[in-house]
């Protein structure tokens, strides 16, 4: 099993791989930007299956390695909890792992329910607070218990969308930290988050800056 980033790594060991090679590695803040080396397309031409995302530019050249003998899966890499359990119920059918991937899912029902309650508990006053949320980041919002009031991105933010996101007077900004929209909301008071996606990115889940609002 070869896999282009630790993204699809996840989504595969989840539906019960095991044997799980990744192409990009962890250190690569971007993986798109990453030019997989010779190295990486001999792995993929042995490989049963071959697990990419459609928008990684290097789709192409993986496509081409794996010749007639690797399945190559296109993966939907989206955290919302539903697109997470139906790829891996994919994935498990395909990879001849369907047990495996029911149990997992049912662990993951747990956890993610566990999580849920306890981020909702967190909150100052019990209060959920009103997010501004980049697209690929909506799914942690959801987590979160927030409630989202406007998306943008991963574009940069017109003066336009500059003026209704602030309008919402959000207390969060969630941005996505592989694919940073930079400072959203400047002189608005919230507090901009950066979201990891997918693991092995850093040891944290997330980092935080404060914007400040004019007096």
């Amino acid at each position: 099993m070869v896999v282009t980033t630790t993204w699809e790594g996840a989504f595969a060991k989840a539906a019960g791989a095991e044997d799980v090679k990744v192409i990009v590695p962890q250190s690569v803040h971007h993986a798109p930007d990453y030019d997989p080396k010779p190295s990486d397309l001999a792995a993929v031409a042995k490989a049963d299956f071959v697990l990419y995302a459609p928008f990684e530019p290097y789709a192409a050249k993986i496509k081409e390695a794996a010749g007639s003998k690797a399945k190559l899966v296109e993966v939907n890499l989206d955290n919302d909890p539903d697109k997470v359990k139906a790829e891996v119920d994919k994935l498990g059918a395909l990879f001849g792992t369907a047990d495996a991937a029911t149990t997992w899912k049912t662990g993951f029902d747990a956890e993610y329910g566990k999580l849920n309650k306890d981020l909702q508990a967190a909150w100052p006053a019990g209060k959920s607070p009103n997010v501004v949320t980049q697209v690929f980041t909506a799914w942690a919002a959801k987590l979160a218990g927030a409630t989202t009031v406007g998306t943008y991105g991963p574009e940069a933010v017109t003066p336009a969308q500059l003026a209704e996101l602030s309008s919402k007077k959000p207390a969060l900004v969630l941005d996505n930290v592989h694919m940073s929209t930079g400072t959203v909301l400047p002189d608005s008071g919230a507090k901009q988050i950066e979201i990891v996606n997918y693991p092995g990115r850093t040891s944290n889940c997330c980092r935080s800056t404060a914007t400040r609002r004019p007096s």
